[in-house]
Order: C-alpha cells, then sequence, then structure tokens
C-alpha cells in the first residue's frame, strides 16, 4: 500500500482533532483526509456508501482497499513511524479488545460532543 485517504466527519470536532493529530505525525505512508460525504469524496469513491462514511470512520488504500472502524484505526497507526509496531499488536488477538474499547470510547466522546446530524449526515444530492 502507498498511500491512505482517511474519510472524516467535518462536522465532529473528535474526528477534526484526529485528522490534524493524523497528519502532523511522521508517516511511512501517505495519509490523506478528505471530509466524509463532501462532493470530493463521492467523486473519488463513487462505489462507497457515503452515509455510512459519516457514522464510521472510512480509510481506502491506494489499491481501492476499504477499512471501517476498528480496522481503519488500526491501518491509520500502521501508516505512522512512531505507531506501526503498536498497529501490528492491536490486529493480534492479544489487542483486538483494546482497539475496539478505545473505538467504543471514541464513538461514545463524538456522541456526546457532536451536535445532531440534523439533516447534516445525509450525502449532498442524495448520492451513494
Amino acid at each position: 500500500m502507498r498511500s491512505l485517504t482517511v474519510l472524516y466527519d467535518a462536522g465532529c470536532p473528535l474526528c477534526v482533532h484526529m485528522r490534524r493529530w493524523l497528519l502532523r505525525q511522521p508517516h511511512l505512508v501517505p495519509i490523506e483526509a478528505v471530509a466524509a460525504g463532501s462532493t470530493e469524496a463521492v467523486r473519488r469513491f463513487p462505489a462507497l456508501d457515503h452515509e455510512e462514511t459519516l457514522r464510521e470512520i472510512t480509510v481506502v488504500g491506494d489499491g481501492g482497499q476499504v477499512y471501517r472502524g476498528t480496522s481503519a484505526w488500526i491501518v491509520c497507526l500502521w501508516a505512522l513511524a512512531a505507531h506501526r509496531q503498536k498497529a501490528y499488536w492491536l490486529a493480534t488477538p492479544a489487542g483486538a479488545p483494546f482497539a475496539r474499547a478505545a473505538l467504543l470510547a471514541a464513538a461514545r466522546y463524538r456522541d456526546l460532543t457532536a451536535a445532531p446530524c440534523e439533516g447534516r449526515c445525509e450525502v449532498p444530492g442524495g448520492a451513494h
């Protein structure tokens, strides 16, 4: 894999913070961030369910690989110089519960801090 695109919810403070953090880290694999559900995301990845990308972190590899949820976080860590070994461990049976717990904690924090969707989570123009 030579590059990753992270689809993040631009209306979520936690997602925006994590996007900034990811992009500031030294990378072993380049990471680009694109707002989930945006015109750009729909143009680049027409086959994705873009409403789902607003609900759950989605990462797309340059070969078309799609990672969601826990796997998406792990592949992001794998792309970072300082966190690749941690990603390998989180992908093991011993590390998987920790990865899942971190993702659930982030989702709960997001639910508590993000503004309600109120139509914002719908893909513009109804595109899928």
